[in-house]
């Protein structure tokens, strides 16, 4: 049986003790980096190769938010703007993520961990900041479900993050463990707005922050309190990930944060370093992909379909028109 867990690995190029490690644990997706990419037809062969390992149509994810976050470049991929510049409104929006899936499916890719669907404010943090839509939470929510619709239409998984919010938290979760300091009166009337617009999406990542209203001890991934209100108040009832194990925003050993993770109410533990021996240690402590969160990766994996029919280069001129006219 699958693990619930999802891996990176640490070149363009899957070496044997990997791939040892992959055919044995069986793990429900893999993620890349720019480490991992090299030219079109590497990258292609990549993905083949990951499912090939596993022997199944195993996900394959990237951060492609565009701008800051953004693992495949020119020629693999558009440079596209930064959340915080897109110009173009909704439509524009749902354009530009169809034409992104477009880039990711014709590599082997089809997961996506965007949009994100944070609330910018007073508190957030730069490394944040440019990765927003907009301060308004139905703005977020309506641009983020466009987003979302033009991934699935292009054959695309979409992660939404950071569940349930990291706009109103004060640090950078690579760095240091943020917090909110939000009553939770605020963060129904804000942050969670989207959360709660987007509840019916099939995957979604975990955010690295304490919510002090909530619980002022453990972050929202490790919190059983935290992701409680995420499924019974906010309604999320899709496959939930960790965000990457490896940030400082987490204590204790890696193996410690997935098992941490995954009795806290998380689905599946995300590891991207791509580090032999800490792979290694979280499959073993995560366990099988069993219960309630196979029946939710069941569902993620029914979303994905062949992408629906598309003329590229009017849909690129389209984009183009939906812009320059903003």
């Amino acid at each position: 049986m699958r693990r619930a867990v999802i891996l990176g690995f640490s070149g363009p190029r899957v070496l044997p003790g990997e791939a040892a490690l992959f055919r044995d644990a069986d793990p429900w997706g893999f993620i890349l980096f720019r480490r991992n990419i090299e030219d079109s037809a590497q990258l292609r062969a990549l993905t083949d190769r990951l499912r090939d390992i596993v022997g199944w149509d195993a996900p394959v994810f990237v951060d492609q938010e565009g701008g800051t976050v953004q693992r495949l470049r020119p020629p693999l991929a558009r440079d596209w703007p930064d959340a915080s510049t897109q110009a173009g409104g909704e439509a524009a929006v749902r354009l530009r993520h169809r034409l992104m899936a477009h880039e990711l499916r014709r590599h082997g890719i089809d997961g996506n961990c965007a949009p994100v669907i944070d609330v910018a404010g007073p508190d957030t943090h730069p490394f944040l900041q440019r990765r927003i839509w907009a301060q308004a939470p139905e703005a977020v929510a309506r641009i983020a479900r466009a987003a979302a619709e033009g991934m699935l239409a292009g054959g695309v998984l979409p992660v939404i993050k950071h569940l349930p919010g990291h706009g109103a938290a004060n640090a950078d979760s690579h760095v240091d463990l943020p917090r909110c300091h939000a009553s939770l009166s605020a963060l129904e009337a804000r942050d969670f707005v989207p959360v709660r617009a987007l509840a019916d999406l099939p995957l979604g990542m975990s955010a690295h922050v304490v919510y002090e209203a909530l619980d002022p001890q453990e972050p929202g991934t490790h919190s059983p309190v935290v992701l409680r209100h995420l499924r019974e108040v906010l309604g999320f009832d899709g496959l939930l990930m960790t965000d990457d194990l490896n940030m400082n925003a987490l204590g204790g050993s890696i193996p410690e944060r997935a098992a941490r993770a995954i009795t806290a109410g998380c689905d599946i533990a995300l590891h991207c370093s791509g580090d032999l021996a800490e792979m290694t240690g979280i499959v073993a402590a995560v366990g099988l992909l069993e219960g309630q969160a196979a029946k939710r990766a069941g569902r993620a994996l029914a979303a994905r379909h062949a992408p629906e029919p598309i003329d590229i280069a009017a849909a690129n001129a389209e984009f183009e028109r939906l812009t320059r006219t903003a």
